[in-house]
């Protein structure tokens, strides 16, 4: 068997997906140069943000350590235009899709995979997040059709992506089941694919795509966190198992090299947490589940670009030869382009490490939006707005975002309860705290633009007031560390919070504060379920993202442990203002203040 036919049909399982993503090699070049050059302009967790973000989502640390306003996708593809030339390819590092905004999410994020379509993307990684909806509904974006609840979005009969989707540790449980494909690849050789595969198992996704660039061959091995599984919904990966990113990674890369394939990208979703406010440029990200996959994966990779935890980086790493390698993220939402420009050797056909050059390029949007793109982005808004005028529940008077002098609002106590009973089930949630500034406007009674005046909440008006699309989180926190954390709502602390910022409770969760006490010493008698906190016990706790990535100043939640995510935040929301219909403005007594 030959060693490109050895490839094909490793790579068998792939036609339960569409087919082997494989270009064919080019014969090699009489006199070609000694090296050719190689772009690649990379995007990951764009979450669907097709319209720029808001609020903290939207802003990012430039590489002069000012805070601009970034990403949107009319603002994407003019930078992205600026940076092509005839030697580059697009890619992305998953979750271009899931957790996304209306105008995305309406339509099952088939305007987000048509948008990367048109930036030229060539290669991404399934993240986590493409699996919201199950394999089968990816599977559905990858290769085409309408949904089969809902239909055909506005613009008719789903084509399927124009890139393609690789996934190289994303294995069918029970590979029995697709012996049919094995068998339709291997032919008389079915036995052999078999003992082929016996120790890698059958993949449910392509797991590498090859392009060729300037007469070389780039292999991309697409990887998705092993932890996918307990961050999405078991439902729709029943029949799927992730396995460890390295494992899969040094699988994928003996195989490109059998087929002379020896200039390698990885493409994970996995990454590291930064040191907060640092250049998207700096090397600052924390050694963890990214680093170790940057370090272990086979020498023969020669770049690391990583996602999923939506920060921005740029780092050399050593692989197990001890050899220099790059190890990037481009933080999220579109935000941030990473740049890298490489050369390859024409006669070993692998990437000469020296050559690397990395620049994570801002999303400013003080560059003119892209004419195409702005009017793409308005088509699907357009199309969306009946949407966004549907009913999803009811009140009986305003609910406010005016804080009582407790600091508690009652509309952020609504969020906070939904935001509870979103991550019980999943999370195990205990507790949940929401920050006030995340509470964006009121939901009043006569409002609505359905039925004015008659206490209907529209999803848009919901919207309105959780507009950020942040996910729901819990993590572990002791009950010294959720005082800690109740603590960091006031100035005075090492922190540096600017200014009091109360978080807005669920019901079962009580404490009092002082108002005069020194910091440090300001909380007291927590309860649960009116039960008291100790220092020792464990609780889980639920927050956004933004808040449990230590944002307002909250920096103990980073201390928290056992990470679990859930939905978005506004469906939270949305089904709080199902439940119990007319809703009622919840009481403000839930925190004791006192002088």
């Amino acid at each position: 068997m030959t060693s490109r036919s050895f490839l094909r049909l490793a790579l068998a399982g792939a036609v339960a997906t569409g087919g082997v993503l494989f270009t064919t090699l080019p014969a090699d070049a009489g006199k070609a140069p000694k090296t050719v050059p190689v772009r690649l302009l990379a995007l990951n967790d764009f979450h669907g943000n097709l319209e720029p973000p808001t609020g903290s989502s939207g802003r990012m640390v430039d590489e002069n350590g000012n805070t601009v306003d970034a990403g949107g996708a009319a603002y994407v593809a003019t930078h992205m235009k600026g940076m092509t030339d005839r030697n580059t390819i697009a890619v992305a590092q998953g979750d271009l899709i899931g957790a996304t905004p209306l105008v995305s999410a309406a339509y099952h994020d088939e305007p987000s995979v048509e948008f990367m379509g048109k930036l030229g993307l060539k290669v991404a990684a399934v993240g986590n997040h493409e699996f919201d909806e199950g394999y089968t509904e990816l599977r559905r974006i990858m290769n085409g059709g309408c949904h089969p609840v809902d239909g055909c979005s506005p613009a008719g009969k789903w084509k399927g992506a124009t890139f393609d989707y690789v996934g190289a540790n994303v294995l069918f449980k029970n590979p029995r089941e697709r012996t049919d494909a094995l068998a339709a690849l291997g032919g008389s050789n079915s036995a052999k694919v078999k003992q082929a595969l016996a120790d890698w198992g059958v993949p449910a996704l392509p797991p590498v795509s090859i392009k060729v660039m300037n007469g070389v061959p780039i292999g991309f091995i697409g990887l998705v966190t092993q932890t996918t599984p307990s961050i999405v919904t078991s439902e729709g990966i029943k029949d799927l198992k992730f396995v460890d990113e390295v494992k899969a990674a040094n699988v994928a890369s003996k195989l490109l090299k059998l087929v002379g394939v020896k200039a390698q990208v990885v493409l994970v979703h996995e990454g590291d947490q930064v040191t907060a406010g640092q250049s998207p440029d700096a090397c600052s990200a924390v050694p963890g589940a990214g680093n170790r996959i940057a370090t272990q994966v086979d020498p023969e990779v020669d770049l690391i670009l990583s996602g999923h935890s939506h920060q921005a980086y740029l780092c050399k790493v050593k692989d197990p030869a001890g050899k220099d390698r790059l190890f990037s993220q481009g933080g999220s939402f579109g935000r941030v382009i990473t740049q890298v420009d490489l050369r390859v050797n024409t006669k070993t056909r692998d990437v000469e490490r020296a050559s690397v050059v990395a620049d994570n390029h801002v999303v400013t949007r003080t560059v003119p939006a892209d004419p195409e793109i702005s009017a793409f982005v308005q088509t699907w808004k357009d199309r969306v707005a009946p949407v966004a005028n549907r009913p999803v529940g009811t009140i009986s008077a305003d609910i406010t975002n005016t804080a009582a002098p407790s600091g508690e609002s009652p509309l952020g106590n609504l969020i906070a309860d939904g935001q509870l009973a979103a991550t019980r089930t999943g999370g195990n949630a205990q507790i949940a705290l929401m920050n006030p500034g995340g509470v964006r406007a009121s939901l009043a009674y006569a409002s609505s633009p359905v039925n004015e005046g008659d206490g209907v909440v529209t999803y848009g008006e919901a919207f309105t007031v959780q507009p950020f699309n942040n996910l729901m989180q819990v993590v572990t926190l002791t009950g010294a560390q959720l005082k800690t954390v109740l603590e960091q709502q006031f100035t005075g602390g090492p922190n540096n919070q600017a200014f009091t910022k109360i978080l807005q409770p669920s019901a079962n969760f009580t404490y009092t504060y002082s108002r005069s006490a020194a910091w440090g010493s300001k909380v007291s008698d927590m309860k649960i379920d009116g039960v008291p906190v100790t220092d020792t016990q464990t609780i889980r706790v639920a927050a956004n993202n933004f808040l449990v990535g230590g944002g307002d100043a909250f920096l103990a939640f980073t201390e928290g442990t056992e990470l679990w995510s859930g939905p978005l935040d506004i469906d939270a929301f949305v089904d709080q203002l199902g439940r119990d219909n007319p809703i009622a403005p919840p009481a403000t007594n839930r925190i004791t203040a006192v002088d």
